[in-house]
């Protein structure tokens, strides 16, 4: 049974720092594009970051530079390192899993119950 449960979330003021974990059992990540989504309060889901099984990383233009993600196979667990975060970063942050010889972030924004894998999600809130 495929597991996804993140971690991490909290209350930052604006240009604090945040690291987000996702744990994940039940399936081998070397063969999944791996991923964050966030979704906002009626804001429409948007896709944050993926990592690939060769490493390449990919990340929407709103966080470029500021966010890093990063898998550790050993432990099972993806990771976003999240700095000089935004008022507008504020979200729930969702960690997915899809199963493909591809990665796109756009994956991230199809993430349901006919495609991929996603976790519970993890608040994260920044102030002004």
């Amino acid at each position: 049974q495929v597991r996804l449960e993140e971690s991490g979330g909290g209350s930052v003021q604006s240009g604090g720092s945040l690291r987000l974990s996702c744990a994940h059992s039940g399936f081998n990540a070397n063969n999944y594009c791996m991923g964050w989504f966030r979704q906002a309060p009626g804001k429409g889901r948007e896709g944050v970051a993926t990592i690939f099984t060769d490493r390449t990383t990919n990340y929407a233009d709103s966080v470029t530079g500021r966010f890093t993600i990063s898998q550790d196979n050993e432990k099972n667990t993806l990771y976003l390192q999240m700095n000089t975060l935004k008022p507008e970063d504020t979200a729930m942050y969702y960690c997915a899993a899809v199963r493909s010889s591809s990665c796109s972030i756009l994956y991230m924004t199809r993430i349901g119950p006919n495609f991929g894998y996603g976790g519970q999600g993890t608040q994260v809130t920044v102030s002004s």
